[in-house]
């Protein structure tokens, strides 16, 4: 009896010990694991004889990127001027190349070399009729065999028709130069504007309702028009 007692006892006192080293472990870490002081944003690291120190790491951040590459829109917008195309256009055909439209070149070609023809036809036959005229009134004979018959009055009448003519062909010549500098500009201002290729037209017919003579309400047809771009 007295040894099963002693026993107990023994068991009671091994059981105390563990218990007191468990304290004693416990109250070690936690002397020696401290918390890290900030000033801050920095951690101030401060390493002691027996203490062992966990820094904790602050997370990075990346700095985001920014893109300074222009947009293509941008960049052709900058690139491309409608200045620039009128400038060039001074040169019949320069802008409409520089607008990426060289197939006006042949009709803006055509159109001023039929009015320089029209204008020198037109210049030489009035200075024709104009000396025929003129020697007629001095020496009495005509220049021109194929108008001798013709008295002086429509000579000089002639002369007057082709005059009226060389202006007027001066001044469409002008208005097509000055239209080649028009397309060009107009064009370059253009040059960026986007086009959707969703371009379609509807024609629906409807019933539209109208006020009749008699005061009442009339059903009318017509067509109804949409035009999607």
């Amino acid at each position: 009896m007295i040894s099963c007692f002693e026993n107990i006892t023994r068991y009671r006192a091994g059981i105390l010990i563990l218990a007191l080293l468990f304290c004693a472990v416990s109250t070690l870490a936690q002397d020696t694991i401290r918390p890290l002081p900030r000033i801050g944003d920095r951690q101030v690291l401060k390493a002691t004889r027996d203490s062992v120190i966990i820094p904790t790491a602050k997370p990075t951040q990346r700095p985001q990127s920014v893109s300074t590459t222009p947009s293509p829109e941008l960049e052709s917008s900058k690139e491309h001027s409608a200045n620039t195309a009128l400038l060039l256009s001074l040169l019949p055909g320069a802008g409409q190349i520089y607008n990426g439209q060289a197939w006006k070149v042949p009709i803006v070609y055509a159109a001023i070399g039929t009015m320089g023809y029209l204008v020198y036809s037109n210049y030489s036959q009035m200075s024709l009729f104009k000396q025929d005229y003129l020697n007629r009134i001095n020496n009495g004979s005509p220049l021109i065999d194929e108008y001798a018959a013709y008295p002086n009055e429509s000579i000089y009448n002639m002369y007057q028709s082709y005059s009226k003519n060389f202006q007027l062909m001066i001044i469409i010549s002008a208005g097509v130069y000055a239209l080649n500098m028009v397309d060009a500009y107009v064009f370059g201002h253009l040059y960026d504007f986007q086009i959707s290729d969703d371009l379609s037209m509807s024609v629906t017919p409807l019933l539209q309702q109208s006020f009749s003579t008699s005061g009442g309400l009339a059903l009318s047809p017509c067509l109804g028009l949409t035009l999607k771009f």
